[in-house]
């Protein structure tokens, strides 16, 4: 009976160091596994980090471009406030009658308020283009990194049209 007690015994100890292995090897396979899923996972981030970095320069060169096209407008700016500062001087200086120095000014300051519509007019122009341009960086980064293209150039072009369906209304004229 001893003997059948240490055999089951022995037996058993057996079925539990093979169990025992069992588990320390599962441990082992799933962290693997784990590991080799993480791996996998960082190099599919490969594409998209780049993708993110090319439009980090595209955005730069939009940022550049825009300021380059302000600077210049804003010295177009001054030197066309000057040019009128003078002229209105000169007219101030030839005219021989208050009647005329006022006639003068009139007419200056007329062509002023055209030129600061004219400018008003180019910097939100310059200012629409490079929000066109950082639209467009940013949705064909999000359809890299997504591989949703499609959807939203669907959207973006639904948008359009209603914002041309929309209807306009027009200022009433001024009476002179």
């Amino acid at each position: 009976m001893i003997n059948k007690f240490r055999k089951l015994v022995t037996e058993r100890g057996q079925d539990l160091a093979d169990q025992a292995a069992k588990l320390r090897a599962k441990p082992v396979r799933a962290a693997r596994n784990a590991t080799a899923k993480s791996a996998e996972r960082i190099k599919a981030l490969k594409d998209p980090i780049r993708a993110v970095s090319r439009s980090g320069v595209k955005l730069t060169a939009i940022s550049q471009g825009t300021a380059e096209r302000l600077i210049e407008l804003q010295a177009q700016v001054v030197t066309s406030a000057l040019t009128d500062a003078a002229v209105q001087l000169e007219r101030a200086a030839r005219a021989e009658t208050v009647k005329d120095l006022v006639r003068g000014q009139s007419d200056v300051l007329r062509a002023t308020r055209d030129r600061i519509v004219n400018d008003i007019t180019e910097a939100v122009a310059i200012l629409k283009d490079a929000g066109g341009d950082t639209r467009k960086v940013a949705m064909h980064t999000y359809a890299s990194v997504t591989g949703k293209a499609e959807a939203a150039t669907v959207a973006a072009k639904k948008k359009a049209v209603r914002k041309a369906k929309r209807a306009v209304r027009k200022a009433p004229a001024r009476k002179k």
